[in-house]
């Protein structure tokens, strides 16, 4: 796995940083592991650099003044990426929602099969997803399902945020112009990389709902992604979509 970054956006994760950290980082020696902190007051960037006596320089640190929202952080954690020629960069919770044991799958579909874009799927295969209420359930589900009728886009989890890209593919998107920042934006990278042709391809994965800290969902969230992707299909059928 050289050459590659996984990227993980936190903002109050002292429960989870350090054994997240350790989990990533002690799956395989090449792995190197750019925490995004928004200045979280609980004391999660002092964590980090804690952790980093450990990890001879493959544990990095980036923190920013104030509370920003998912996507800016991801668009940070991307550009840092490309400017260190990383060739597979990974989108990541601290919460263990996603398991750092499907890291190597997702990186073997982009680096052994092919796949400009990997996505760590809950629902490709049936709806894999522990602990969370019903309602919770079929809430993120029928979005999903919501999304891809919007946009056309053949892909069963299209707000899945945990996903391997190929630098290659995330060197084509102008992050400038990336205007989401709530879990919107997971649907508007996988909707420009569909319009660019991209090789995407699922990888079925179990998502577990985190067991310490507090969901970052919201209302505000739910209603940009409803809102939005119709707004942005629409502007990629006029043409005026930046990609």
């Amino acid at each position: 796995m050289k050459k590659t970054l996984v990227i993980i956006p936190t903002y109050n994760e002292i429960e989870n940083i350090s054994s997240i950290c350790n989990a990533v980082l002690l799956l395989n020696d090449d792995i190197h592991l750019l925490v995004v902190d928004d200045n979280s007051p609980d004391g999660t960037a002092n964590e980090v650099k804690q952790i980093q006596k450990n990890f001879d320089n493959r544990l990095h640190l980036e923190i920013r003044k104030n509370k920003a929202g998912l996507g800016t952080a991801y668009i940070h954690g991307f550009k840092w990426a490309l400017k260190r020629e990383y060739d597979f960069i990974f989108e990541m919770d601290a919460d263990f929602s996603h398991n750092p044991a499907d890291l190597p799958i997702l990186y073997e579909a982009c680096a052994t099969h092919g796949a400009d874009l990997a996505i760590g799927s809950r629902y490709v295969k049936g709806v894999n997803v522990v602990n969370w209420p019903m309602s919770r359930i079929l809430l993120s589900y029928f979005a999903s399902k919501y999304v891809r009728f919007i946009t056309g886009m053949d892909i069963h989890d299209t707000t899945a945020g945990f996903k391997c890209y190929k630098s290659s593919l995330l060197s084509k998107i102008n992050l400038d112009k990336i205007k989401f920042v709530g879990y919107a934006f997971q649907i508007e990278l996988k909707f420009k990389a569909y319009l660019l042709k991209a090789k995407i391809v699922e990888i079925p994965v179990i998502f577990t709902d985190r067991s310490k800290g507090e969901s970052k969902m919201s209302k505000g969230i739910i209603s940009e992604a409803i809102i939005g992707v119709i707004a942005m299909k629409i502007k990629s059928v006029l043409g005026k979509l930046e990609i």
